[in-house]
């Protein structure tokens, strides 16, 4: 006998290698009815078969994927699971061991959901950092929602009773129905185009998945996502989550909740206002008193405390210049004055005038010339004698010439 001998772990693990390779059998979803429905205690794990009219497989659901479920499963439940087929090596079973299930005929929506929601995460629409910051005071708040729906209701409720001067404008909509999605987009597009809005709530009350629907189609979470204005989302209760949650800028578990999230307690903003008020008057007076000491300290250690000292001073030093500059003065004058006597008597000295006053005389022809000479004088000329006293007006009688001895002088023809 030369063919291999395989073991029965040989065989299940070709078996679950198998089925690993097959695409199509991991996180596939798989429809049925349950039967043979275990939980088993104390693992908390699922066990149970999934079964159509002519086949069943074995499925587990284990504690940490079954806590999110929702609803208990039973016996007769048709139910719709998302899991991966797999062996279960140790017995050689074929097992669907299940991440999501939820009850049947729901099963298409909560597919779509999944679908859709993933598709916008992929583009970016979750993403933290494009959520737009909520308004802490809101002066303006518009709410999209049904006209005659509790959900409205409770909001305006809530937002009168902790703040009765924050405008709200209420945008109708439908909700639920064909209609409702459209609505909806128009509404939020509508609110933008106001552009007086601090902050948007949309959402309703409570209801099935079904009348929730219009919160989980992908034109009402793209047009939240399109929106300038920040949103709230407020959709049924608490476990209600739908697409809007996800892409608005904030959850709210209701539409009560919602009101309670964004619109400020007015008593306690005032009280806030005063407490900072009273914090400002606080800080302005310990400013105050800061500087008004400084100043004392100023006025005590400088010449700030007598005001009058630095002009008392400056007129010191004023009368000071002052007699400095009339000595200055006085003594150029008195200097000045010496050296003009001095230079008038030396004008004195070489005057003619005084010259004359010694008993000389100038004599000057008819033109005012000097006479210096006798060779500028002839017989007959006229001429004006300047003595100290007066001029005497002359007539040359005859001109003598002086001989070469000095001491041979002869005047003659003189008068």
């Amino acid at each position: 006998m030369t063919e291999k001998i395989l073991t029965v772990s040989e065989i299940n693990r070709e078996i679950n290698d198998a089925l690993k390779k097959h695409n199509g059998l991991w996180n596939c979803w798989v429809t049925g009815e349950i039967s043979n429905f275990k939980d088993h205690i104390p693992s908390g794990h699922w066990y149970f078969t999934l079964k159509d009219k002519e086949a069943g497989i074995k499925t587990v659901m284990f504690k940490t994927r079954n806590l999110t479920a929702g609803f208990q499963p039973q016996n007769g439940m048709k139910v719709s699971i998302r899991g991966s087929i797999r062996l279960y090596e140790k017995d050689g079973s074929v097992q669907l061991y299940a991440e999501e299930i939820y009850p049947s005929g729901l099963g298409a929506l909560y597919l779509a959901f999944e679908q859709l929601k993933s598709r916008l995460a992929a583009e970016g629409l979750f993403a933290a950092e494009k959520k737009k910051p909520i308004p802490r005071f809101p002066s303006r708040v518009a709410i999209v929602t049904s006209s005659t729906g509790a959900a409205l209701k409770d909001i305006l409720h809530i937002a009168r009773r902790r703040n009765p001067l924050i405008s709200l404008i209420i945008i109708p909509s439908a909700v639920q129905g064909e209609a409702a999605p459209a609505e909806i987009v128009r509404a939020i597009q509508r609110a933008n185009h106001y552009g007086k809005i601090d902050l948007l709530i949309i959402g309703r009350g409570g209801g099935s998945l079904e009348e929730l629907w219009a919160f989980n189609t992908e034109e009402v979470a793209r047009a939240i996502a399109a929106s300038y204005i920040p949103v709230v989302s407020a959709v049924g209760h608490e476990v209600d989550y739908t697409i809007a949650d996800f892409v608005a800028d904030l959850r709210a578990p209701t539409p009560s909740a919602a009101a309670e999230l964004v619109i400020p307690v007015l008593n306690e903003l005032q009280d806030g206002i005063r407490y900072y008020e009273e914090k400002l008057k606080q800080r302005i007076q310990n400013v105050l008193r800061t500087k008004k000491h400084k100043v004392e300290e100023l006025m005590s250690n400088s010449a700030l405390a007598r005001p009058g000292w630095r002009v008392e001073q400056s007129r010191q030093n004023l009368d000071y210049l002052s007699t400095r500059l009339v000595e200055g003065m006085t003594g150029f004058l008195t200097e000045k004055n010496g050296i003009l006597r001095l230079l008038s008597a030396k004008i004195d000295l070489l005057s003619p005038l005084n010259i004359l006053g010694r008993g000389y005389s100038l004599a000057y022809d008819t033109e005012g010339k000097l006479i210096k000479k006798v060779r500028q004088t002839a017989a007959g000329d006229t001429l004006s004698v300047r003595l100290s006293d007066g001029t005497l007006i002359c007539e040359v009688i005859d001109t003598v010439k002086l001989q070469a001895s000095s001491d041979s002088n002869v005047k003659r023809g003189l008068p």
